[in-house]
């Protein structure tokens, strides 16, 4: 299976992307100011489902190379950040989208919903706990 790393890969980093890209523009959609349209758009049922699709790619996909590494992946800390920073981000992009009672509410947890989704991509990208610091320090 491990033939295929470079191609799971791949899928895992567009599917990332891809979903970022859609609760990016489904948060800006639903921000004050903007066409009520536009809101019902970011809300409607094949949208959600497009969001869902994506989603179940890149679970799958990370499944997927989970179980292609070997385990002293977990070792440096840098996949173990990733994945607690996960649950944040779905918890503060549900009060985004939906959840979230204000509208103030809803804007702060998009704004740093995007944040935890921008550490979270450091954090892969330099394959350090730190992310965004090590990318920014070198340290």
């Amino acid at each position: 299976m491990l033939e295929f790393y470079p191609q799971v890969k791949a899928v895992h980093i567009a599917a990332v992307l891809a979903s970022g890209g859609l609760f990016l523009l489904r948060g800006l959609l639903l921000q004050p100011g903007l066409a009520s349209a536009p809101g019902r758009l970011a809300m409607a049922a094949p949208v959600r489902y497009l969001s869902y699709g994506l989603d179940s790619v890149l679970l799958t996909a990370a499944l997927m190379l989970a179980t292609m590494l070997p385990a002293a992946m977990f070792a440096n800390g840098w996949l173990t950040a990733k994945l607690l920073l996960l649950p944040v981000y779905v918890v503060l992009g549900s009060f985004a989208l939906r959840r979230g009672r204000t509208r103030a509410t809803r804007r702060a947890c998009f704004v740093v919903a995007l944040a935890v989704f921008g550490c979270m991509l450091a954090i892969a990208r330099s394959h350090h706990p730190l992310g965004p610091v090590h990318m920014l320090t070198g340290a």
